[in-house]
């Protein structure tokens, strides 16, 4: 029996415009998806509990469903084990980070499980090329949409800058608020709708993507120093850019408005791809409480996060 672990991730600036190249900033936060896998001869499982659903098995093989409507939330785990020709194993798949959100529960669970099948199988794989069939795996999953930036933070942990490559920058770590919409979000119809919109006013959104990857550039060195009313500044404009490329909505804004309003944070914006799913929000010196109060009666869904993390690891 093996088991791995990989983190969740924000992305703290960059959302979209990554996508074209543009440099943005992700992080690995405390929250994790665990993968088990264990020699089962004949067969072909995956069991899954705690992904914010209730629990389920799928048999592979006989192509058996204990609850209906879970396929799409383990279609990565399958992707993963047709990729390595696996066969003879059950994988079991345990996480704490919400679905659809925009906190890269799919690609913590892609690079989970590669970890698990890399010591299971003794495939040999680096983490750099976890990493990188992890990338592959997820993307083809998404129809060619979506960028490096999710596995990368899953895989190596910290921060990770990402743009036409990714490396890692030595950060300090940050408590940050996320607060959940319960709506979900659908990335890859969310970038499609951003792209659409860049083929239609490229003169328009192209400088919105600049601007976007000069304040990822520019927040490397604010967190780095530790001044992080600036930072709040950084992520307030990143927020109405976003608003501008028409991935906002109205829950999220509720919520980013209740944390700069009666939470009184430094800062707040909306994480991942938008249309849905979380936003985070920088607290000031006062702390989170009320931050976590303000998004709670703002009808969202409050907690308290630390930034970089570590990345995927076996465990014992």
């Amino acid at each position: 029996m093996t088991t791995a672990s990989a983190p969740g991730k924000v992305i703290l600036f960059g959302e979209h415009a990554v996508v074209s190249g543009t440099p943005a900033l992700g992080s690995a936060i405390n929250l994790r998806a665990r993968v088990i896998v264990e020699d089962l001869p004949g067969r072909l499982e995956i069991e899954a509990c705690n992904l914010m659903l209730r629990g389920f098995s799928l048999d592979l093989t006989t192509g058996r469903v204990s609850s209906p409507g879970v396929l799409d939330a383990i279609k990565y785990v399958s992707a993963v084990l047709k990729e390595f020709h696996a066969d003879g194993l059950r994988v079991k798949v345990d996480s704490d980070i919400p679905p659809a959100a925009g906190l890269g529960s799919s690609a913590a669970i892609v690079v989970a499980t590669m970890a698990a099948l890399n010591k299971h199988m003794s495939l040999g794989l680096s983490r750099e090329e976890i990493a990188s069939s992890s990338y592959k795996i997820e993307k083809t999953v998404q129809q060619g949409m979506g960028s490096p930036m999710d596995t990368a933070v899953s895989t190596f942990g910290g921060y990770q800058l990402v743009s036409e490559t990714v490396h890692g920058i030595d950060l300090p770590e940050m408590h940050i608020v996320v607060g959940c919409t319960e709506k979900e979000h659908n990335t890859r119809s969310e970038i499609q709708k951003v792209q659409s919109l860049r083929s239609r006013y490229p003169d328009i959104v192209e400088p919105i993507f600049c601007a976007i990857g000069a304040i990822s550039t520019r927040a490397v060195p604010l967190i780095r120093d530790n001044r992080l009313e600036e930072l709040g500044h950084l992520m307030n404009f990143n927020q109405g850019l976003l608003e501008a490329l028409g991935v906002g909505t109205r829950e999220l804004s509720e919520l980013v408005y209740a944390a700069r309003g009666a939470g009184h944070s430094l800062g707040a914006k909306l994480t991942g791809a938008g249309g849905g799913g979380c936003m985070i929000a920088l607290p000031s010196t006062a702390g989170s409480l009320s931050i976590l109060v303000a998004l709670e009666q703002a009808r969202g869904t409050a907690f308290e996060v630390k930034t970089g993390g570590a990345g995927m690891r076996l465990e014992t």
